[in-house]
Parts: structure tokens; sequence; C-alpha cells
């Protein structure tokens, strides 16, 4: 089981590095796409379509649906402009999807009797999780590009590994310090001394890579609001990573599928960016 974990981890890491470094903006932008649409396919789950040919014909609406708005927008996207009339907006209504999302999964399992049954409701949080995710990484991935192609990448990847960085601070906290259930009835794993360790964690991870950085790769001059956005990042992930969790408990599954040897599913792995990316691309770009 660890090996297959390893080398999967190796394998996703390879294919993100060289999606990041080698394709063109089009071409990232299908490939985060299908991503997003593999999301669709393991969500429909939630939305309890139990019939093979339900989950692909929703699925593949939102494929066609993706396709043809990045295609329309290709000579936008590799000029650096994403979507230039939709991002601040769809970016928005992402970051008031997760304040609703804190809501249910703060009085689960109460919020279920509303939105359990519902596939119109389980469909629409389906659109508010994925589609500002797939904005946020584009907006950051082409940040600048035209004058620099790198700048874009290294505000993503930052993003990515302060969002991996505390989750790991927030295993060994938990592993070391953890007494205090976060929320025993969504994730009976992870304790508020978990938390707190992971935000601990971002806020050293930010002010040492500002302070690395020179503070030329980002759009603020104030260490401490970015220092503030980066642990504010961090907590709205573990609430993707919470509301994820909450979701899978209604729906009586364990991972949202086995795409990934070792590590479950497209949704397992990336809970807490599609919360994480939106919140700080939106807060980045629009309110710094």
């Amino acid at each position: 089981m660890l090996k297959e974990r390893v080398l999967s981890a190796i394998v996703l890491i390879a294919i993100v590095f060289a999606a990041l470094f080698l394709f063109s903006p089009f071409y990232f932008a299908l490939a985060l796409g299908a991503v997003v649409v593999l999301g669709v396919w393991e969500w429909t789950q939630f939305a309890r379509f139990k019939a093979g040919v339900w989950r692909f014909t929703v699925s593949a609406i939102a494929g066609a649906f993706l396709f043809l708005w990045i295609y329309s927008n290709a000579d936008y996207l590799d000029a650096g402009r994403v979507f230039e009339a939709y991002a601040a907006p769809l970016l928005l209504c992402a970051v008031i999807w997760w304040v609703a999302a804190f809501a249910l999964v703060v009085t689960y399992p109460k919020s279920a009797s509303v939105w359990g049954k519902s596939v119109l409701l389980q469909l629409i949080f389906a659109f508010f999780t994925l589609v500002p995710f797939l904005i946020g990484v584009l907006r950051l991935r082409l940040d600048h590009y035209v004058t620099d192609s790198t700048h874009g990448v290294m505000l993503l990847l930052y993003v990515f590994i302060l969002v991996w960085a505390a989750d790991s601070g927030a295993y060994f906290a938990g592993r070391k310090f953890g007494k205090h259930k976060l929320a025993p009835k969504v994730s009976p794993g992870k304790t508020w001394q978990g938390v707190i360790g992971g935000l601990a964690t971002a806020c050293v991870f930010a002010f040492i890579f500002l302070q690395l950085s020179g503070g030329s790769l980002f759009a603020t001059d104030s260490v401490a609001s970015f220092v503030l956005l980066s642990v504010a990042t961090v907590a709205i992930s573990v609430l993707g990573d919470l509301t994820e969790s909450m979701f899978k408990r209604e729906s009586g599954i364990k991972d949202s599928s086995n795409l990934i040897p070792g590590h479950g599913g497209i949704l397992d792995r990336i809970d807490s960016l599609t919360a994480a990316v939106p919140f700080f691309a939106y807060f980045y770009f629009f309110v710094l």
C-alpha cells in the first residue's frame, strides 16, 4: 500500500510539473478542465446518481460546457487573460459558497435534511466548488504571463505548497497534541490542536517565503496582510477538506473514487485546494 501511494505521488507530481512548465496556457486550461470533469464524475455520487449512464451523461455535459468555454477563450488564455468578465464575480461567489459550506458543516447532520437528497443543490455545490477552482488556478498561473511566463507558476506553487505544508504541520501537531475534536460528526480524526499547528506552520512559511523572495513575487507591499491572507487561506483549506468529508459521509462512501491508486479519487486530492485557491485568488487580485 505504501509503495503504491509513493509511486502514485511521484507520477502525480511529474504530471503537475510537466503541465505547469511545458503546457501552453490553452493546453494547461484543457488539462485542468479534464481534472474538473473527473471531479464532476466523482461528485455525481454525492448527488445520488447510481446508474453509470446518468453519471456519464452529467459528466459529459459538464465536459462539453468546459471545453467550449475554454476553446472560445483560447486566444485570450494564450495572452494571459482569464475569463475577464467572469473571474471576479465567480471567485466572489466561491468565497460566499465556502461561508455557506461552513454553516453546513457546523450544523451537520441536521443540515443534511435540506441538501442530502437534493440533486439540484448538489449540482449547485459542485459548480461553485469546481468552476471557481479552475478559474482561480488559471488566474494565478497566468498572472503577468506575457512579461514573465514563470511568474504565475511560482505564485500558484506558493499556494499549493502553503496548503501542503500546513497540512503536514496539522498532521504532526494533531498526532502529538491532539485532544479536542474539530468536527467529530464529519471527520473524527481532525483536532483543534492540529488546525492550530497547521495555521502556525502557514504563518511561518508565508513569512519566510516572503523574505526569501524579496517581495517581488507578490502584489502587496504589506507583509502583515500577505501573511494574514496566507493563514486565512489555510483555514479555508481545512473547510474544503471537511466539506468533502461531510458529503462522503452522507453518501456512505470512503473515497470519492479509486482513480488514483493508494490515494482515492481526484476530489480526495484537491478538496483542500478547491477552497484555498479561489479564496486566495479573489483576495490577492481583487482586495489586497
